[in-house]
């Protein structure tokens, strides 16, 4: 996994529109079999390869959830980080992740409201230049250098 700043915090009067953080991470065997016991998801379509092949998608995916389990460690670990608050999530699952796929998760931030705290953040989950996931989070951001 790879991130591009160190996580910590970025308190609220630090924030601007536009500043944008990234994480990259592959989505393996292990993670799509670990993230089935955690949820209780033992959809057939993400651990068994002959049923995911009838299936539209024509073999295993990951969980949807898994991959925007990543847009959550952005926002937790990096933008605006440790402290921050998930007020609400809306997401769009545009194409299948793969085992073996190489996600990238992104987190911009779009509005600020410095009064309430409150912050909007574009989110976005690649692999390679095909979007797959897509939304926008509200959180509410830390007041104060957490760490």
């Amino acid at each position: 996994m790879t991130d591009t700043i160190h996580r910590g915090t970025i308190c609220i009067d630090e924030l601007e529109i536009g500043m944008c953080r990234a994480l990259t991470k592959e989505i393996t065997d292990r993670d799509i079999e670990m993230f089935a016991e955690v949820s209780t998801d033992h959809n057939p379509v993400h651990l068994d390869e002959d049923f995911a092949k009838g299936t539209m998608f024509k073999g295993r995916i990951a969980h949807g959830m898994l991959s925007a389990g990543l847009i959550s460690a952005v926002i937790g670990e990096q933008l605006p980080g440790h402290g921050t608050i998930y007020l609400g999530q809306s997401l769009k699952f545009r194409a299948p992740v793969r085992p073996g796929d190489v996600v990238t998760a992104e987190v911009t931030v779009a509005a600020i409201d410095p009064v309430k705290r409150r912050v909007t953040l574009e989110t976005r989950c690649r692999v390679g230049d095909t979007v797959v996931i897509e939304g926008e989070a509200q959180v509410l951001a830390p007041a104060c250098k957490a760490d």
